[in-house]
Order: structure tokens, then C-alpha cells, then sequence
């Protein structure tokens, strides 16, 4: 590293010192979710070691695998992931162009459907249509059984409970439909946990935790951000959430656009939305300590006295939004295309564009404490 790159990664860290917590936030999608390795990968080269990682999906699986290894692994153990999940090739060449590339990226999407993927999951025999009510197998066309052995070879899970960092993963109850995080403040974390929050149905089986079977948090919200938000303490916090899915896009031309579009909007899980709804409740908070403020210490009743001394102790939120943009000859099979070829494209992507968002360093100075929450809404697009 030169001298300038140096100095550049100091400046970045002295900026995310000031925080006192620095989250990562890892939307669900699939094939897509290698793009979250390649924003990882930067956050390291400068420094930026966050506090709280989280995650929903396959942003569970690469959560897990950051939280659960020292440093200097991390970017290793989410290489031999990737790389080991998107080793069979459908092709002994790549093709040039987008109708050749759009071609190569079904087949290979076709192939997943039909073999699922090495160390991730396999698919039933017989399928499921074919089996009686009730029996094993009857409800999934896959099994993730190689995926608790890739976890259990690449996560160390006593390192994930040791709390050396807050790591939150979730899922939703399949028989209650209530979302629920497990959080290694208050669970000790396995690989089902991690399993069940990317148990995303038909194609994945439920899992069972404590005698309760979960599916893919996704089916409810895919990201991590309002449970974050929603934590009963408010310190200053630099959060990069990292989504999959964008919520803005073109008007669909054919059916297939129809069906990507569908699925981006319903996965984008209304981010923006969370974040107005935060911003409305910390402008709430402030007026409410005013009007507490105006009143005379010695009338002031032991729960006003909480609620102005947990004010006090809360701090801005600074929200830096990384959201994939699909290339051009993606369609709506991008969270399950796993070839080589595009799992390298999306994480040099996510490499990429979190670069570009270093280089922003205003973006990522602490607020005002008078500001409640500042969201920075990252596209390559815009740049």
C-alpha cells in the first residue's frame, strides 16, 4: 500500500472512530449475495472493522462467515464460499456480448434448478409432487444439507458467541408467521440459525430450533434495517446496508421483465420506507426532550428523568446504502445463477462501488447530534 493509500485508509478510520457502533447489513438475494463479499473485501483494505453484522438470507450466510473469523480470514473464508459454490462451470469458455451472455446465464440458472449447487444444496428424489402428505422430503425440492458442512467448515461458531461482535440473523415462524432475529446477545448461535434464516420455500425446507420450524426472513422482510433501528438504544451509528434488489427500475418491455420487476420491488422490502418511519420517530424524540427540558427539575417525575438521559445518550444515525445494479443481460433468474463467471463479476462490482463510496468522505462524517438520521443512497448509476 503506498503512502497516499495510507494516509487516505488513517483519515477513513479516524472518521468511523467517532461512531460507537458501525453496523453491516446484509439484504437476502441469492447468486446475488456475492456482491455483498466484494463491498466486504473494501471495508477491510481500509480498516473499517463494523460491530454489529447482520443479515437475512444468503446476507446471513456471508454475515456469518465475516462474524464467525478473525480479520484476517474473512475475506478468505468468503472467497473458498463463493468459489466453492460456483465451481461447476457450464461452459469451458465465456461468451462475449449480452444475447450470448444472456444465454450462458439461463442455461447455467437452468442447471442450478436442475443439479442445485455444490455445497449449498442438492435437489430431492423423487420431487416433492411425487411424495404422500407429512413424509420427509414432502415439502422442499432441495436439500441444504451441505450447507451446515460448508458453515461448520468455514464458521467458528464459539467465536460468533463469544459476543466479540453483536451478529443478528433472521427468519420468520412458519406455523405463527411472527419474524424473529437470533441474535448472539440472546442465542446461541448455530449453524440452523443460519440455515433457517436462509430457508427460503418451496425450494428450501423448513428448520427446526427449539422444537419451532423457520423459513428465509425474506418471506417477511428482506433486510436487516428496521431491527436495528428499532433497538432500544440510539448511540451514533455508521451503518452500510447492502441490498440486492433495487426498488427503482425500468417499465418492464416483455414477461420477462414482468417477472424480474416483480421480484425486485417485492425483495427491496421498502428501505426507504424504514428509514422515513425512523427519521419521523427520532423528530418525535426531539420535541419530546424539549418539552421535558421546559420543565422544572424539581417536578420532573423518575420516568421523565429516563427519558431525557436516554436522549441525551443517543447519537445520529448515518445510513450509506449500497444497492446491486443488474447488468443488462441479467433477468429474473439472477438470484439463482451461480456461475463462476457472474459471482466474479458481482463481487469486483460491490468492490467496486464500495470504493467509490470510500472516496466520499463526507458521506460518512458523523452528523450533527441535532440530525437524526442522514441516508446516502449509492448507485454506480450516479456516479
Amino acid at each position: 500500500m503506498t503512502e497516499a493509500a495510507n494516509q487516505r485508509s488513517a483519515e477513513l478510520c479516524d472518521i468511523i472512530d467517532e461512531y460507537k457502533r458501525v453496523a453491516l447489513v446484509f439484504q437476502g438475494g441469492g447468486a446475488l449475495g456475492a456482491y455483498q463479499a466484494g463491498v466486504y473485501e473494501a471495508l477491510s483494505e481500509v480498516g473499517c472493522d463494523p460491530n454489529w453484522i447482520s443479515g437475512v438470507s444468503i446476507g446471513a450466510i456471508n454475515s456469518a462467515i465475516i462474524a464467525g473469523n478473525a480479520p484476517q480470514d474473512r475475506v478468505t473464508k468468503l472467497r473458498d464460499f463463493w468459489e466453492t459454490i460456483t465451481s461447476q462451470r457450464i461452459l469451458p469458455f465465456d461468451l462475449e456480448g449480452d444475447i450470448f451472455r444472456q444465454w450462458r446465464n439461463q442455461l447455467s440458472a437452468t442447471r442450478t434448478i436442475l443439479q442445485g449447487q455444490r455445497g449449498f444444496f442438492t435437489p430431492r428424489f423423487p420431487n416433492p409432487w411425487m411424495l404422500p402428505s407429512g413424509a420427509a422430503g414432502a415439502t422442499s425440492f432441495y436439500d441444504t444439507a451441505p450447507l451446515r458442512d460448508t458453515l461448520l467448515r468455514l464458521v467458528d461458531f464459539d467465536r460468533i458467541n463469544s459476543r466479540e461482535k453483536r451478529f443478528s440473523v433472521g427468519a420468520v415462524n412458519v406455523r405463527t408467521g411472527n419474524f424473529i432475529y437470533f441474535d448472539n446477545q440472546e442465542h446461541k448461535i448455530a449453524p440452523e440459525h443460519i440455515m433457517a434464516s436462509g430457508a427460503l420455500p418451496p425450494g428450501f425446507p423448513a428448520v427446526k430450533i427449539d422444537g419451532e420450524y423457520y423459513w428465509d426472513g425474506g418471506v417477511v422482510s428482506n433486510t436487516p434495517l428496521q431491527f436495528l433501528l428499532d433497538q432500544p438504544d440510539h448511540p451514533s451509528a455508521l451503518v452500510f446496508q447492502v441490498d440486492l434488489f433495487s426498488a427503482r427500475g425500468p417499465l418492464p418491455r416483455d414477461m420477462f421483465d414482468v417477472s424480474e420487476r416483480q421480484k425486485d420491488i417485492g425483495y427491496s422490502s421498502r428501505t426507504r420506507y424504514t428509514t422515513d418511519v425512523f427519521r419521523r420517530v427520532q423528530d418525535l424524540r426531539s420535541k419530546l426532550y424539549d418539552a421535558l427540558q421546559r420543565i422544572p427539575e424539581q417536578l420532573r417525575t423518575e420516568e421523565d428523568i429516563a427519558l431525557i438521559e436516554d436522549y441525551s445518550s443517543s447519537g445520529p444515525a448515518n445510513i450509506c446504502h449500497l444497492i446491486y445494479q443488474e447488468k443488462a443481460y441479467e433477468r429474473e433468474s439472477k438470484d439463482y445463477e451461480f456461475s463462476q463467471t457472474s459471482m466474479r463479476e458481482h463481487w469486483q462490482t460491490g468492490y467496486e462501488d464500495t470504493v467509490k463510496t470510500l472516496r466520499r468522505t463526507e458521506w460518512l462524517r458523523k452528523p450533527d447530534d441535532s440530525i437524526g438520521i442522514v441516508v446516502h443512497d449509492i448507485h454506480r448509476l450516479s456516479e
